[in-house]
């Protein structure tokens, strides 16, 4: 769905047009190809290439670098928050050029839209999300790859003398019968001169060797393992000065005054400033900032402040849901007849709080203006082109000017994909504010974090199903109302008819042959700051209807899995994972007394998984996850050991959120602060999991998001069956200790 939606974005950011002659090899999408053979594809200073001549690395495209040793600097379009997409396109180049794994590194690029535009997204813009980072990487670094390896062996023929087709490439070295060999770098200089090949033939899969190779570990796993990786927290440059920031304590509030006196007595403390986004604490360090804040007075102005609590929302939330929706994303059939003529209807309704993103590494940016009046930012770039356009604006500058420095993220799960630039505009206002006399990193505290803003919406839903006297479901109905991440954005433009997609996708496009269905949405005006959540819709689109279909389903007299499989293609994707994770789990199979299965399936960005969850229970009415047995399609896996990863990962954040995740508002103020009273999986709840992936010849489709949708229906799903108590406040310990 957000790839869809993301192609109708067109950025008002200038674009960059290309000064230098470029080489297409093959039109990916409007406007995008692989171009090679150059250096700079512009002179502007974001561009990614423009500083590898005074390292004496040899560019063969916007994409890839070697040096003299050897070494193969790729330049991936996609940033990596810990999702594996370095690992995925470095296997794609390394594939095709037949380089050296070890000889592999990977850095952020940005500021090129014609080489770096998201294919997924039309290629009119550079970001990561929607878990497309290997679709938009699949075909173009392969050629990539391809084209510099065929430039290669083409210097090494001219200076050997010999026939390029008797030349064969092998981990990172060129040879020829004659005995004649050599490295990458002894030709990376040569290669870099020789024409460009206007087009490459790629390898067929059965000579494949990286790609697909389940025993392909990560490049990075060591440096990540021995804390040698760098990202934005562990940027230090030459005078540089942190700032915390002060954030308005109820979400719309504005700050009226301060006083900063006794902050600026605190040692350490620089200056304390005011920027559009609250008060920046600038000290020499940390320490001095953190200090320093504390010592601060603000007066608010909260006028127009949101007040309202949790308890207020959601009670106007189930109001609202009983209501006629206001908008209508799916009218299939009569659902309203159907109903009328059914042998039995079921009702249910569901409720889902905010959720944070609370990822392992807080927001935070660096900020430096260069005496050549070029502004560098250092950060989690996910939207690099939005915020070169915005730090920009903000420094007042043009975004020619602005370089990206795209650092590698403790964790985004969304949260760095934001419309407004967040805590990367607030760096280049702190640095601004002190009139740039130095560099600024902002670095946000756990508090920060948790309590300014950027949730999963709260939803509730209310859901209706018409049964026929042959235990056939025939009638379906979902009215969903929550908040609309896209409205009142840059990006309103994809809210159609009153309906913004990201709240109804999992439920416009259930998979079921159900003759007449509707689905409703009533979007709700809140001033709590949301916006997407690994997975956004399907989060909770996907609980409501695979926990709502597993009590149709009894109410039919069916066994769950046989019920979903009677309303599905026999051949589809969804019947396939379906029927996989039933056999690797033994679902027919009698579990041990005091062991519940439970089942779900949903599809997301791409990617369809089922998986059945088997739990336990302590005798007073709590569960514990045992198993998570999980099949995925997710089209062609380029690394079947990330794959597993992802969706390993996905359920245990997924299942995180079931259990014990809210945030919780009193009279407008966050009530969580840090991980005692927002508590995430501990490392000894998380079960047990087999991933089964479905081989298939189709393109890579998504999987960093796709795992965590069904872990919360099947988990509970098996409570039912365990406690004989349908699940649908979220999260878990809210039900079960009502």
């Amino acid at each position: 769905m957000i790839p869809k939606l993301m192609q109708s974005i067109a950025l008002p950011a200038t674009r960059v047009q290309a000064s230098r002659r470029q080489f297409l090899l093959g039109a990916l999408a409007a406007g995008t190809g692989i171009a090679v053979g150059f250096h700079l594809l512009s002179a502007s200073p974001a561009s990614a290439t423009e500083t590898t001549a005074a390292k004496g690395e040899h560019s063969f495209s916007p994409y890839l670098t070697i040096d003299g040793d050897g070494k193969v600097t790729i330049l991936s379009s996609q940033f990596e928050m810990g999702q594996g997409s370095y690992n995925g396109v470095a296997t794609l180049v390394a594939e095709e050029l037949d380089a050296d794994w070890s000889a592999i590194d990977v850095k952020g690029a940005a500021g090129n839209i014609k080489a770096y535009g998201n294919i997924a997204f039309g290629g009119t813009m550079q970001g990561t999300g929607g878990s497309t980072s290997m679709a938009t990487s699949w075909e173009r670094y392969r050629k990539a790859g391809a084209a510099a390896r065929a430039m290669l062996v083409a210097a090494a023929a001219s200076e050997w003398g010999v026939d390029a087709a008797e030349i064969t490439v092998e981990s990172g070295i060129l040879a020829h019968p004659s005995g004649k060999s050599g490295g990458f770098g002894d030709f990376a200089a040569k290669a870099a001169a020789m024409p460009v090949p206007t087009d490459v033939a790629l390898k067929q899969p059965g000579d494949w060797k990286l790609i697909g190779n389940a025993g392909l570990k990560r490049f990075d796993s060591a440096r990540k393992a021995n804390g040698t990786e760098q990202y934005t927290i562990d940027v230090k440059l030459p005078g540089m000065l942190t700032a915390v920031m002060i954030h308005p304590p109820l979400f719309g509030a504005k700050a009226k005054s301060f006083d900063a006196s006794a902050a600026r007595a605190v040692k350490g403390v620089v200056d304390v400033v005011e920027t559009p986004r609250g008060i920046a604490v600038i000290g020499e360090h940390m320490w001095a900032a953190t200090k320093g804040r504390e010592a601060v007075t603000v007066e608010w102005d909260e006028a127009a402040a949101e007040k309202r609590g949790t308890p207020q929302l959601m009670s106007m939330y189930r109001d609202l849901a009983k209501k006629t929706p206001a908008a209508v994303a799916r009218n299939d059939g009569d659902a309203e007849a159907a109903f009328a003529s059914s042998a039995k209807v079921i009702e249910a309704g569901f409720e889902f709080p905010y959720l944070a993103h609370a990822a392992m590494e807080p927001l935070n940016a660096v900020a430096r203006m260069n005496d050549d009046g070029t502004l560098e930012v250092w950060g989690g770039h996910q939207l690099p082109d939005v915020y070169q356009m915005l730090a920009g604006e903000a420094a007042g500058v043009t975004p020619e000017k602005v370089r990206l420095h795209v650092m590698k993220t403790g964790g985004s799960f969304g949260r760095r994909a934001v419309f407004d630039g967040d805590v990367v505009v607030e760096a280049v206002h702190a640095a601004r504010a002190i009139n740039f006399r130095a560099p600024v990193k902002v670095q946000w505290t756990r508090e920060d974090d948790m309590r300014a803003g950027r949730y999963r919406p709260a939803y509730a839903h209310s859901l209706k199903a018409g049964i026929d006297e042959n235990g056939k479901l025939v009638a379906w109905s979902n009215h969903v109302v929550g908040q609309s991440i896209m409205a009142k954005t840059a990006w309103e433009g994809m809210v159609k008819n009153g309906v913004d997609p990201t709240s109804v996708e999992g439920a416009n496009n259930l998979p079921y042959a159900i003759p007449n269905q509707t689905v409703g949405l009533t979007s709700t005006e809140v001033g709590v700051p949301v916006l997407w959540w690994r997975s956004v819709g399907s989060t909770h689109t996907a609980f409501a209807a695979e926990v709502f279909m597993d009590e149709v389903a009894e109410a039919a007299g069916r066994d769950p899995i046989e019920f979903r499989l009677s309303m599905l293609e026999p051949e589809s994707r969804h019947a396939t994972v379906l029927k996989l994770a039933a056999e690797k789990a033994e679902w027919k199979k009698p579990l041990p007394e005091g062991r519940f299965r439970g089942v779900a399936i949903a599809e997301s960005f791409g990617s369809v998984v089922a998986q059945i969850a088997e739990i336990s229970t302590d005798g007073n009415g709590q569960i514990r996850v045992e198993r998570v047995v999980a099949a995925v399609d997710c089209g062609l896996a380029i690394n079947p050991d990330q794959v597993r990863a992802q969706v390993e990962g996905g359920i245990g954040f997924g299942l995180s959120a079931i259990l014990a995740e809210e945030i919780t508002l009193t009279d407008g103020r966050v009530d969580q602060g840090n991980f005692d009273m927002y508590t995430p999986l501990r490392i000894d709840a998380m079960p047990k999991v087999e991933v089964h992936i479905v081989a298939s010849a189709n393109p890579p489709s998504g999987i960093g998001e796709p795992g965590v949708p069904p872990i919360g229906p099947a988990v509970a799903n098996a409570a039912y069956r365990a406690l004989g108590k349908r699940i649908r406040v979220m999260p878990f310990a809210r039900s079960l200790n009502a």
